[in-house]
């Protein structure tokens, strides 16, 4: 007698209203709790050792599978413009969804990606390292849960025709993350000059600075040390320091300057904003980075139209971000003890997380 089949679980896609991308022009916004944790590898090489990030009760667990290896911080670029994609819908009172359908032409070229046939290849190689990297955290946890497990995407899927030529693609974001994205006091809005960073260091040094320092006219400092804890790189803390020293002498992040200071062996990083060409999360983003990059983004755009199939997740109340990046996550938000015993200057921030 044959052993008994389990029954298939429905697709997650056949439960979901599709939110469908009609255009690709949406100012860019990014996920706060992405900004400043080690969730991404910052190397294009395949890289299947764990990241393991313990601040406080805040814990990050990243595994990777040896066939496709861990998500990179270049991939990280769908999930950006995903973000962007449902606030720009929400802006403008569509209904949105953790099931996206798009074309891949609007995808790449909103994040700055040619749309050759090697091109296609390689979204569907960052497609799958997003579904199968495997996240372990208790950042926004409920009150009676210790520790949530997902992967970037849930599940994707591709339309083609007949001669292999893909006209759509699908994919459906994990609900953590979703629910990061339509609450407003999560998500930032980012320079579109960022796609244009080619560094794995230096893109995920944006990301904290505009996370950390965001408008304040004093900056924010990191230990050297500390920010090779807080990247997740599997580079000796001073290799890291080395290319954190040569990104400081390229001065390449859109909207910030970079300076080391020293106090006795201690070496820090001072990140001060200058021209910023960020508004606040609704409003529109300014294509012109301040790096000399052409901007990735339309600025001023005719509005996307984009709709879903029905009713979906209700939007969490809308909450403005404030001007001021002041409110960061409570562990990253001490300040560091100089070496003759003061506090760093006034208005100036520190953190160690």
């Amino acid at each position: 007698m044959p052993p008994r089949q389990r029954p298939l679980s429905p697709s997650e896609r056949s439960r979901l209203d599709p939110f469908v991308v009609a255009t690709g022009d949406a100012s860019p916004r990014d996920q706060r709790d992405l900004m400043e944790r080690p969730f991404f590898s910052l190397a294009k090489a395949k890289r299947t050792t764990p990241i393991l990030y313990e601040a406080g009760d805040v814990h990050v667990e990243v595994f990777a599978v040896p066939e496709h290896g861990m998500a990179t911080i270049w991939d990280a670029d769908i999930l950006i413009w995903a973000a962007s994609q449902i606030v720009e819908a929400a802006n403008l009172g569509f209904q949105t969804s953790r099931f996206l359908r798009f074309t891949p032409y609007q995808l790449l070229t909103a994040i700055g990606r040619q749309t050759g046939s090697r091109d296609y290849r390689l979204l569907k190689g960052a497609l799958a390292r997003l579904q199968s990297t495997v996240i372990h955290t208790t950042i926004r946890n409920g009150e009676h849960w210790r520790r949530q497990q997902f992967s970037w995407i849930n599940e994707w899927g591709e339309c083609t025709t007949r001669d292999g030529r893909v006209e759509g693609m699908e994919f459906v974001l994990p609900d953590w993350l979703y629910r990061g994205v339509i609450d407003r006091s999560l998500v930032l809005a980012i320079d579109p000059a960022y796609f244009r960073l080619t560094g794995g260091i230096e893109r995920w040094l944006y990301r904290v600075a505009r996370k950390h320092a965001g408008r304040q006219p004093a900056g924010w400092t990191f230990d050297i040390a500390h920010l090779h804890a807080k990247s997740g790189s599997l580079a000796r803390v001073s290799d890291f320091a080395i290319d954190i020293r040569r990104i400081v002498a390229r001065q390449p992040l859109p909207g910030y300057r970079l300076a080391l200071e020293r106090a006795g062996r201690q070496e820090r990083l001072l990140i001060r904003p200058i021209s910023l060409s960020t508004g606040p999360v609704d409003g529109v983003v300014d294509a012109i980075g301040t790096s000399g990059a052409n901007g990735i983004g339309i600025s001023g755009a005719a509005a996307s139209g984009l709709r879903a199939r029905g009713s979906q997740l209700t939007l969490w109340p809308e909450t403005a971000i404030p001007s001021l990046n002041l409110e960061s996550n409570k562990e990253s938000n001490f300040l560091l003890e100089r070496s003759d015993g003061g506090k760093p200057p006034r208005g100036r921030r520190s953190a160690r997380s």
